[in-house]
């Protein structure tokens, strides 16, 4: 099968660049292995059962001697030969070699090691497909050019309809659906994977026996609840009603989900435009991918068409994801904002050179006045915090973004661009 590219690829090359050795990591079935082996020269794979006793022994009784072969060299399930660390990170420091060592592994199994990898090893995260790579959105309006030139957007056309993004959302972007010829096929495999995190994941990343059942309940919480800021009582309370499960039971769950890269909540952004106490500063619920979601609330792209409130939240997990994507290469950093007027941001984006981005993720062509409406006033606020406080004055938004589930996009009168996420790309 032909790789489909993946925009974590220039990360990949520029870390292989910099350092010995690179650890990918991510959630079960992102396409880690895959996307490693676009650059590997050799592979050993300690899954592979008709040499595995063998590497085994050889990882604990030498593994210096798994070194030798043409490099990049990728150890595959790393973590069944933890010894393996240990020895790139001293051939690493002998040799003073980039781009030696590559390791991926399931996120299902947590090893500790002796040392750290700090200048020698570098960990590479990588999520699921981004609706451009998986060639769902036709990328016409690249995020970063829009940052570089905000003036030069034109009318731009989705080719994604409202059935589509109910279907993406449950299908999610996990690379294995790219090869599956039926849509019945595609929407399993989010299936299979939040049984597997449930049934054997959960157990496995450190090994402790847990309860799949429980794993669900707060999974399914968790779903009811992605996107809003409701607090861990709520999802605590949900589970405890069905399973009795104690309060450290429960954050033994969430750290374990933590763990597998399943849950990644967005954290607040609390510039200081209004007083402490009205600023919301709670983590937004989110999941790594909408299709989790779908999975553990049971529903299929048709469920949607009786209840477009939940597909509004699904919807805005789906943005989060792929803004991750889209300005991962410029270490983007997603936050929220929201306060107890009203007033809110669905996303604010912020890159490592400091520009940013105030966006509102709105499903309908009817939510976009409101949303723009909410980030002018933020923008204004910020305005007027900086004529009283000139010596620490907040930087102004370099863009400000409503995006959409509609077809058309276009800048308003107001400066504000409306954007179909069917047309974006990094």
């Amino acid at each position: 099968m032909e790789y489909k590219k993946r925009i974590v690829d220039a990360q990949f090359a520029l870390r292989m660049e910099a350092l010995g050795a690179v650890q990918i990591k991510g959630p079960k079935g992102c396409g880690k292995t895959t996307t490693a082996k676009q650059k590997a020269r050799s592979v050993i794979e300690f899954q592979d059962e008709d040499n595995r006793e063998n590497l085994l022994m050889i990882a604990n009784t030498k593994p210096s001697d798994l070194l030798k072969g043409e490099k990049p060299i990728l150890f595959d399930e790393w973590q069944d030969a933890p010894k393996i660390w240990g020895a790139i990170r001293k051939d690493v420091d002998d040799s003073g070699l980039s781009g030696q060592y590559i390791l991926t592994g399931s996120s299902s199994k947590e090893v500790e090691t002796l040392h750290t990898g700090t200048l020698r090893i570098s960990t590479l995260k990588m999520y699921p497909m981004s609706l451009y790579e998986s060639g769902d959105s036709n990328g016409t309006i690249s995020l970063m050019d829009l940052f570089a030139h905000p003036e030069e957007i034109e009318t731009c056309k989705s080719d994604l309809t409202i059935d589509n993004i109910k279907f993406v959302i449950c299908r999610g972007g996990w690379p294995r659906t790219v090869s599956l010829q039926s849509d019945k096929a595609k929407l399993q495999i989010a299936k299979e994977l939040f049984n597997q995190i449930c049934d054997i994941d959960i157990s496995n990343v450190d090994n402790t026996k847990r309860n799949p059942q429980w794993a669900r309940t707060i999974l399914r919480s968790y779903a009811r609840n992605i996107c809003t800021t409701a607090d861990t009582k709520t999802v605590y309370g949900d589970a405890a009603a069905t399973t009795g499960m104690s309060q450290p039971t429960f954050q033994d769950y969430i750290s374990s989900l933590n763990k597998l890269y399943i849950i990644e909540d967005v954290e607040a952004w609390c510039p200081s435009i209004r007083s402490k106490t009205s600023i919301r500063s709670s983590k937004k619920k989110n999941l790594i991918d909408p299709s989790i979601a779908a999975a553990a609330l049971g529903i299929s792209p048709q469920y949607f068409d009786l209840d477009y409130k939940t597909l509004g939240f699904l919807f805005e997990s789906l943005v989060i994801r792929d803004l991750k994507v889209y300005s991962s290469e410029h270490g983007g950093n997603i936050s929220y904002y929201r306060d107890r007027y009203g007033l809110e941001a669905d996303a604010v984006l912020h890159l490592e050179d400091g520009r940013y981005a105030l966006i509102g993720i709105k499903l309908g062509q009817h939510e976009v006045d409101e949303g723009a409406k909410h980030l002018l006033e933020i923008e204004r606020l910020i305005t007027e915090h900086n004529k009283k406080e000139r010596q620490v004055p907040i930087r102004l938004p370099d863009l400000k973004i409503v995006i959409t589930g509609t077809q058309y996009g276009y800048q308003r009168e107001d400066s504000v661009y409306v954007i179909p996420l069917g047309c974006l790309k990094d």
